[in-house]
């Protein structure tokens, strides 16, 4: 039998590895167990004459209920006045989708009231234009 590298999987800076493995693996990262926020995966893998390797997958978990800002970006200069709305919503389980609050109503964008307007004014161009060549045939 071929000896085989054994993989340890770190989450964060923690001392002590959260799983233990014999290469190849597949594993599942349960993220409902950490916090929202930024996160690293570090992976080190030693083979079987003693040489490590090292990997860090840096990720951001959001298991958390998602929020939805409207009327605000952030880092925006403001003055005045603003109508923000706010919208916060579960996600379910991996079986089970909560359909109720999870579309967040957005206001029009005005490229859409643009382009309805010039599709109107050349709608009413082009009526005119073919009412005009069919008068003088």
């Amino acid at each position: 039998m071929v000896d085989k590298s054994k993989i340890f999987i770190f989450i964060d800076d923690e001392p002590k590895p959260i799983a233990e493995l014999v290469s190849p693996v597949n594993f599942e990262l349960d993220t409902t167990k950490l916090v929202d926020g930024q996160h690293s995966l570090k992976i080190v893998s030693k083979d079987p004459t003693g040489k490590e390797g090292i990997r860090f997958i840096p990720f951001e978990v959001r298991n958390g209920p998602a929020i939805a800002i409207e009327g605000i970006k952030e880092n925006a200069v403001v003055d005045g006045v603003i109508p923000i709305m706010i919208n916060a919503y579960g996600k379910g389980d991996s079986k089970n989708f909560l359909i109720v609050g999870s579309e967040t109503p957005q206001s029009i964008p005005f490229w859409i009231f643009i382009l309805l307007i010039s599709f109107v004014a050349w709608a009413i161009y082009y009526h005119i234009d073919s009412s005009a060549v069919s008068l003088f045939k």
